[in-house]
C-alpha cells in the first residue's frame, strides 16, 4: 500500500486483508453532525481521500435481527502515536446505520477495514505549472478534505478552502480544518455566500492565478460534476473523491461501478473513491451523496 506521505497519481492500492476491532475514545457533536476517534492499535496510517469500511460490534442490525452492512467512510483526520493511528470520523446520522455511528460511547468497540482506496495526488502530479490547491466541500463531504488541507500545509503546499452547505442543520465539522482562511456557502443564507459553493469556486477560477492551482472536491454529486464542468472550462486539474454504494469496498459486488470517459466502467472503491475529473463521464454517480 502506498504511505500517506508518497501516494502516487492513478495507482490501484490493495486492500488491507481482514478486519480490525478498535476501541472508540471519543465522540463529539460538531454543528449538526458528530465526530467520533477511533485507535486502531494494528493498522497503517491513511493517506487523504482513502476510506474505511465501518460497522460497530454492538447493535448492528435492524429490530428483526437483520445485519446491517459495513459502511464506506472517508478518514476525516489521523494522529499517529506510540498506542497506534488515531482515526477521526464525521457523521450525519440520515439511517439506521449512521445513527448507530453517531451513538457510539467511549470504549466501544468497532470494526473496521482499511484504509481503502485511491487518495489524492500532490497538485505537481495533476499538472506541472500548479503550486497549490483549492478544497471545494459540500456537506458531509468536507471530511477527506480536512486531513488533505493538513498533509498540504505540512509539505509547504498553500491552499484556499471552500465549503457549502444546505442549512444549519447540515452543517458542522468546520474545526476539523484547523485554519480560519476558509470561506462558507449556504444554501438557506445562515452563513456566508447565499448560495452554492460552486458560486465561490466559479469566482475564484475567474482569478489570473487560477490556472496556479489544482481543484479537490467533495460533496453531493451534483456539487461534484458542476466542480468537474467548470475546471474542464477553465482548464484547471481536479480531482474529486466520489461516493456510490458499497457494499464490500474490496471490488467484489461491483455496486459502486462510475462510467468511464473513454467508455467502461471503474469500481470506485478500488480505482477510486478519488479520480480525476477527466477519467469519468459524469460525476452523476446513482446513490452518491457526500461522505
Amino acid at each position: 500500500m502506498r504511505s500517506a506521505a508518497t501516494p502516487g497519481l492513478g495507482a490501484r492500492v490493495t486492500a488491507s486483508l481482514g478486519r480490525r476491532a478498535c476501541e472508540v475514545t471519543r465522540n463529539v457533536q460538531a454543528g449538526g453532525y458528530r465526530i467520533f476517534s477511533a485507535l486502531d492499535r494494528d493498522g497503517p496510517e491513511p493517506a487523504a481521500g482513502q476510506f474505511y469500511m465501518l460497522a460497530t460490534e454492538a447493535g448492528w442490525s435492524a429490530e428483526e435481527g437483520r445485519p446491517y452492512l459495513a459502511r464506506a467512510f472517508s478518514v476525516a483526520d489521523c494522529e499517529p502515536g506510540p498506542e497506534g493511528v488515531r482515526l477521526d470520523f464525521l457523521v450525519h446520522a440520515v439511517g439506521p446505520a449512521t445513527r448507530r455511528l453517531c451513538a457510539l460511547g467511549e470504549g466501544e468497540r468497532l470494526w473496521l477495514h482499511g484504509p481503502l482506496g485511491r487518495p489524492f495526488a500532490p497538485p505537481a502530479e495533476l499538472a506541472p505549472v500548479t503550486a497549490g490547491a483549492i478544497l471545494v466541500g459540500g456537506g458531509i463531504g468536507i471530511a477527506p478534505l480536512a486531513l488533505w488541507r493538513r498533509r498540504l500545509a505540512g509539505a509547504g503546499i498553500p491552499s484556499r478552502v471552500l465549503l457549502g452547505f444546505r442549512d444549519s442543520e447540515r452543517s458542522g465539522g468546520l474545526d476539523l480544518f484547523r485554519c480560519s482562511e476558509i470561506k462558507l456557502a449556504s444554501e438557506d443564507g445562515h452563513r456566508g455566500h447565499h448560495g452554492h459553493v460552486t458560486d465561490l469556486l466559479e469566482v475564484m477560477l475567474e482569478g489570473d492565478d487560477a490556472g496556479s492551482a489544482a481543484v479537490y472536491a467533495c460533496g453531493p454529486p451534483a456539487m461534484l460534476e458542476a466542480v468537474r464542468l467548470l475546471c474542464r472550462e477553465h482548464g484547471v486539474a481536479c480531482e474529486l473523491a466520489l461516493e456510490a454504494p458499497m457494499a464490500c469496498g474490496f471490488g467484489a459486488c461491483f455496486g459502486c461501478a462510475v462510467p468511464l470517459a473513454g467508455g467502461g466502467y471503474m469500481r470506485l472503491c478500488v480505482d477510486g473513491p478519488v479520480v480525476g475529473g477527466e477519467e469519468i463521464e459524469t460525476a452523476l454517480v446513482p446513490g452518491g451523496g457526500g461522505h
